[in-house]
């Protein structure tokens, strides 16, 4: 039997010492292991090599493994678990909750993330796009790499929790992108301008939305100068919006493609150079409560400022935003094109950058009212929908 006892910093339950007193072998860090009293007859083990720990394991019949706060939450268990190990796990308070805890703030509605061993990219990405989010840091994606990442985010960076040298710091991110920290350590990442006192009943993300592919009356626009609702329906299903990832709107003009991927979790970044529809893709992102970061420029002036996407959508644009667009890291890049002798060359473009290249015409009639209580479908322009997957 391994028993799993979560340590916070403070004595330890008559639960955990007694198993932890009965153990002939104890795991944890270095630091946790130096922390907590030892009994004489165990062998301790410092984690490390996870090869080396399950060879110990399988030499001792009583052990406890020591691990910080909760080990069910992005923990330890989950490992011990995938072995087929029978656990019993003694779990302490986590250090999300420890940190929202040291600046007096619910949690409910925060989404989680790890950043630990894993790429920090997904992690930018969820911040971007969610108003409060915890991250559980890890080498080379802490407050410092995410403040460089992250304009106009307050963070509190939570270090040594639960320990009496515990210290939490409330900072811009422009300034925890200069500073330096213990690592690992907790993060908060807030939006306090998306900040709601709403209270909800469903933690975290809230899901896939309940309605997409809107109705253009959703969203202000200028003379039905708007991605359909039909075309819009299949270019989400292309692009894959969720969170981690970050979507490029180009020629954003409404934004509804954008802002409809960011109803998905996705991080979306929207480039429009007419400031006018800038205005509306604001308003637009608002009016459904959801973030869109939007860029007023020139396409190819500012692509190489943009951080990396996972899919682009290219609404506007000749064959230079196309060309630059595919030669992008992108998963999938999806082009809605209304002339038919712009098909051939952005067929061209998307495969020339070593793209799967596929599309569709898409030609829908919308039921219309006649007099007298009568119907009649009404063709709507057709448009055609190319898109570039990398294999």
């Amino acid at each position: 039997m391994i028993t799993v006892i979560g340590h916070d910093g403070s004595p330890l339950s008559d639960q955990a010492r007694a198993a932890l007193d009965d153990a002939e072998l104890v795991i944890g860090t270095r630091r946790i292991l130096a922390e907590v009293p030892l009994p004489e007859t165990a062998t301790p083990f410092v984690l490390g090599a996870l090869d080396r720990m399950f060879d110990e394991i399988i030499q001792h019949n009583r052990i406890c493994v020591l691990a910080s706060g909760d080990p069910g939450f992005f923990g330890i268990v989950r490992l011990l678990r995938e072995r087929g190990l029978e656990i019993k796990v003694l779990p302490a308070a986590s250090s999300v909750a420890f940190a929202f805890a040291a600046v007096g703030m619910t949690w409910d509605d925060a989404v989680v993330v790890s950043a630990h061993g894993r790429e920090p990219r997904p992690v930018a990405n969820v911040c971007r796009a969610f108003p409060k989010v915890a991250v559980l840091t890890g080498p080379g994606a802490g407050a410092r790499e995410l403040g460089a990442e992250l304009p106009d985010r307050t963070f509190v960076v939570a270090q040594r929790l639960g320990h009496p040298d515990q210290r939490v710091d409330i900072l811009s991110s422009h300034a925890a992108a200069h500073a330096s920290f213990d690592d690992p350590h907790v993060l908060l990442c807030l939006d306090e301008s998306r900040l709601t006192s709403e209270r909800g009943w469903l933690a975290g993300f809230q899901g896939v939305p309940g309605a997409w592919a809107l109705a253009e009356s959703a969203f202000a626009h200028r003379d039905s100068m708007i991605t359909k609702s039909e075309v819009r329906a299949l270019a989400l299903a292309k692009l894959a919006p969720r969170p981690g990832r970050l979507v490029w709107d180009i020629g954003a003009g409404s934004g509804s493609v954008g802002v409809e991927c960011a109803r998905f979790g996705a991080a979306v970044v929207a480039v429009e150079r007419d400031a006018e529809s800038c205005e509306r893709i604001r308003a637009n992102a608002a009016a459904h409560a959801v973030a869109v970061e939007v860029v007023t420029a020139d396409v190819l002036d500012t692509l190489d400022r943009l951080p990396p996407p996972d899919a682009v959508f290219v609404g506007g644009g000749g064959a230079e935003v196309i060309g630059a667009c595919a030669d992008t890291s992108a998963t999938t890049v999806v082009v809605a094109l209304a002339a038919i002798e712009r098909v051939p060359e952005t067929i061209s473009l998307l495969t020339k950058s070593g793209r799967v290249t596929d599309g569709v015409l898409l030609q829908s009639s919308r039921l219309s009212a006649l007099p007298g209580d009568t119907h009649r479908f009404a063709a709507a322009n057709p448009v055609f929908l190319l898109w570039g997957e990398r294999p």
